[in-house]
C-alpha cells in the first residue's frame, strides 16, 4: 500500500513578494495554490500557482517536480489545464493584457504551441462536454461574479457573450462571509466610505485623483465581501457541477462551493450539499480554489489550496482529498481526518474509509537543545501549523525530542518545517505585475535525521536524510510494518538560506493499544440562519472531536476538527435548509461515534 499526508509532499518554493505596501520591504514566504490536476497519458499532473513546474506522479501518492519552460506564464496565477483530445491546453491569469494559451502533446518535454489570447482573465478553466463543445469559465473577485463562455475548440475564440453565472450571497450562504470562521459580514456604505478615506489619507493619496474605474476595486477592498473565484467544471450523469472557491484564501474557512445546472452555461442552482470541499480545523486547515480528477480506477480526488497565512496572505500549500458523487448526484469531498496519512490503493477505495493510524503525537511532551521565547519546543505538538519551535541558532547540533508516554506501533512521522521572519535579500529580479515577486530558482535542500527510542537512552534511525539533495518541507516516513517507539529525535537538521530550524509540527501516527474514547455527550443549536454552536461535553479519555454535519443523518458530509471540549462556532449553514449532526470522539487507539441529531 502507499500513501500520502497532506499537505503534499513537495517542494514548495519561495516567494520574495515586493508588496508596494510595504515600502521597499520584501514578504518571504513559500507557496504553491490552486491547483489543476489531470490524468494524461497514464500519468498524473498538478499545476500549482508559483511553482515554476508541474509536480509529476504515477500513483498520486510520490510526486516529482520539474521545471516548466520560462516562455509560459509561471508568474501568473492560477494555472488551468485541460486535456483535449492528444492535447493538453493551459493558461494562466492576468488582469493587465489579452491571456494566451498553449498546448502540447508532450507536458514534460513539450514542444508548448501558443495560441494567441483575445480578452484578459483570473482564475480560468477550461471544460470540454461529451459532445467536444468548449466552455470557459473564469472569475476572482469580490465585486465582479465568475463568468462563462462558449469557445470555438479550433481558434479557441469565444462564440458567445460572457454570462454571469455565479455571484456571492454572504448573507444566505454562511461560508461565503468573511473572516476566521466566516465571522464577518459585509462592511456598510458609510463603515467602507471610513476605511477608505482613511487609507487614502495614509497613503497620501488624494482620492480626487483616482481613475473612476479603479475606485469599485478599492472599496471592494474594504468591502468585507467575499471573493468568488477558482472555477471548475465537471460533469457527472448529464448535470453539470460548476464549483467555485470563497470568502478567501488567507481564512481556515476557505472553501469550494458548487452550484449545478442541466446547461454548461445555466441556469445554475445552488446544490444541497454545500460547501463540499471545507476543512476549518485541523494541523492545517483551508479547502478552497481547486479541481477535481477521476483517477485510473474510477476514483475521485479534489485538489485544493491548504492556508499557512502567517508571513504573507499567500503562504499556502496544496492538498488532496477523496471526492465522489452521492446516489442523489451530490458532489461530496471527504476531509474528516484531511491532514492524515491517507492510504491509496490503486484500485477502487471508499472514499468514507477511516484512516489507518491514528494521531499520536497531539500535545505530547516535547524537549529541544534550545529555543527561542514564544517558540517553545511544545508549539512542534499543538497540532497548528500557524505556530513552531524555534532553534536558538542554526547549528546542526540543534535537535528537537518528542516524548509520547508511552511506547506505541508507530507507521507515519510527518516533519514540517517553518519559516519564521525572514529577511533576506532577493536573490533575483522582481518580476513586476499585480503580484511583483521574484520566485526562488535554485534547487535548495532541507536535511534531517530522525531517530527513535523506546527508553530515551538507547536509539535506533528510522530516517536519516542529513545529506538529502531535495527541499521537502513537509516531508512523510512511512513505515508498513511499524516500529515500536516512546521518544523521537530530530536532529542533524539543515534549512534554506541557513535559517535556525523551526518545526510546526513534528507528526507521529500509529496505533495505541489501549481502549477507544466513550461514546462523546454533545448538544448543538442554531444562532441564526447562517451559523450553529456545537457544545461538547470534556471527557479524559479523548485527544479530539470531529463535529459532523449534513443534509441528513446518512450524508453528514461536512467536518470540523477540534481539539478542545466546550463550544464551538461552525458559520457554514445556508439560510433556509435543514441540518442534522453529528460529534464523533478520537484518541490513540481509534473513533467513537457520537449520536446524530437534528438541528
Amino acid at each position: 500500500m502507499k500513501y500520502f499526508c497532506n499537505p503534499l509532499n513537495v517542494n514548495y518554493r519561495y516567494q520574495f513578494n515586493a508588496d508596494p505596501r510595504l515600502r521597499g520591504k520584501l514578504q518571504i514566504c513559500r507557496e504553491a495554490a490552486d491547483p489543476s490536476m489531470i490524468l494524461f497519458k497514464g500519468r498524473y499532473y498538478i499545476f500549482a500557482s508559483m511553482t515554476l513546474g508541474v509536480w509529476v506522479s504515477d500513483d498520486m501518492a510520490h510526486w516529482e517536480n520539474h521545471r516548466l519552460p520560462d516562455s509560459l506564464p509561471l508568474y501568473d496565477y492560477a494555472p488551468d489545464v485541460r486535456v483535449l483530445g492528444e492535447w493538453v491546453y493551459f493558461c494562466a491569469s492576468n488582469r493587465e493584457h489579452n491571456c494566451d494559451r498553449w498546448r502540447t502533446q508532450d507536458i514534460l518535454n513539450g514542444p508548448y504551441e501558443r495560441i494567441e489570447g483575445t480578452f484578459p482573465y483570473w482564475d480560468p478553466n477550461l471544460f470540454i462536454d461529451d459532445d467536444k463543445r468548449v466552455y470557459f469559465y473564469w472569475g476572482c473577485s469580490n465585486v465582479t461574479p465568475i463568468y462563462g463562455v462558449e469557445l470555438d475548440p479550433a481558434s479557441m475564440l469565444p462564440k458567445t457573450e460572457p454570462l454571469a453565472l455565479v455571484e456571492g450571497h454572504p448573507f444566505e450562504i454562511g461560508y461565503e462571509r468573511f473572516g476566521e470562521n466566516n465571522s464577518l459580514l459585509p462592511a456598510s456604505e458609510a463603515e467602507i466610505d471610513a476605511k477608505v478615506k482613511a487609507f487614502h489619507k495614509a497613503q497620501g493619496v488624494d482620492e480626487s485623483m483616482i481613475p473612476a474605474e479603479l475606485m469599485p476595486l478599492i472599496r471592494g477592498m474594504f468591502s468585507n465581501r467575499p471573493y468568488i473565484e477558482g472555477a471548475w467544471m465537471d460533469k457527472h450523469n448529464g448535470k453539470y457541477y460548476l464549483q467555485y472557491a470563497a470568502p478567501g484564501t488567507q481564512f481556515n474557512t476557505y472553501s469550494d462551493g458548487v452550484y449545478v445546472s442541466d446547461s454548461p452555461l445555466g441556469e445554475f442552482t445552488l446544490a444541497e450539499n454545500n460547501p463540499y470541499s471545507y476543512k476549518p480545523g485541523g494541523f492545517l486547515p483551508g479547502a478552497g480554489h481547486g479541481s477535481t480528477m477521476e483517477d485510473k480506477t474510477g476514483n475521485l480526488w479534489h485538489t485544493a489550496t491548504m492556508r499557512i497565512s502567517v508571513n504573507h496572505d499567500f503562504e499556502r500549500r496544496v492538498g488532496i482529498f477523496p471526492a465522489g458523487y452521492d446516489a442523489d448526484g451530490e458532489l461530496f469531498c471527504n476531509q474528516r481526518y484531511g491532514d492524515w496519512p491517507l492510504a491509496v490503493s490503486g484500485e477502487k477505495d471508499d472514499p468514507w474509509r477511516e484512516p489507518a493510524w491514528m494521531l499520536l503525537s497531539a500535545s505530547k511532551a516535547a524537549s529541544a537543545s534550545s529555543c527561542l521565547p514564544g517558540n517553545e519546543p511544545e508549539k512542534a505538538t499543538e497540532e497548528n501549523v500557524r505556530t513552531w519551535w524555534r532553534a536558538a541558532s542554526n547549528s546542526r547540533g540543534e535537535w528537537l525530542c518528542l516524548d509520547l508516554g508511552k511506547v506505541y506501533d508507530v507507521h507515519a512521522v510527518q516533519i514540517n518545517f517553518a519559516d519564521d521572519k525572514l529577511d533576506l535579500p532577493c536573490p533575483g529580479e522582481i518580476r513586476p505585475g499585480s503580484q511583483a515577486r521574484y520566485i526562488e530558482e535554485a534547487e535548495l535542500v532541507t536535511q534531517w535525521k530522525l531517530q527513535g527510542s523506546t527508553d530515551g537512552e538507547t536509539w535506533f534511525t528510522i530516517a536519516d536524510k542529513s545529506g538529502a539533495e531535495t527541499d521537502l518541507s513537509h516531508d512523510l516516513i512511512v513505515c508498513e510494518d511499524g516500529f515500536a517507539c516512546r521518544f523521537l529525535r530530530l536532529s542533524d537538521m539543515a534549512v534554506p538560506y541557513g535559517q535556525n530550524p523551526c518545526v510546526s509540527g513534528l507528526r507521529v501516527f500509529g496505533l495505541g493499544n489501549g481502549e477507544k474514547p466513550a461514546v462523546p455527550h454533545a448538544a448543538a443549536r442554531r444562532d441564526g440562519d447562517l451559523d450553529m454552536l456545537v457544545d461538547i461535553a470534556a471527557q479524559t479519555d479523548a485527544l479530539g472531536y470531529n463535529i459532523l454535519f449534513g443534509s441528513s443523518p446518512e450524508k453528514l458530509y461536512h467536518s470540523a476538527m477540534v481539539f478542545t471540549p466546550g463550544e464551538h462556532r461552525i458559520g457554514a449553514l445556508v439560510a433556509g435548509r435543514s441540518y442534522f449532526v453529528r460529534v464523533d470522539a478520537f484518541n490513540e487507539n481509534g473513533i467513537t461515534e457520537g449520536e446524530v441529531f437534528a438541528l
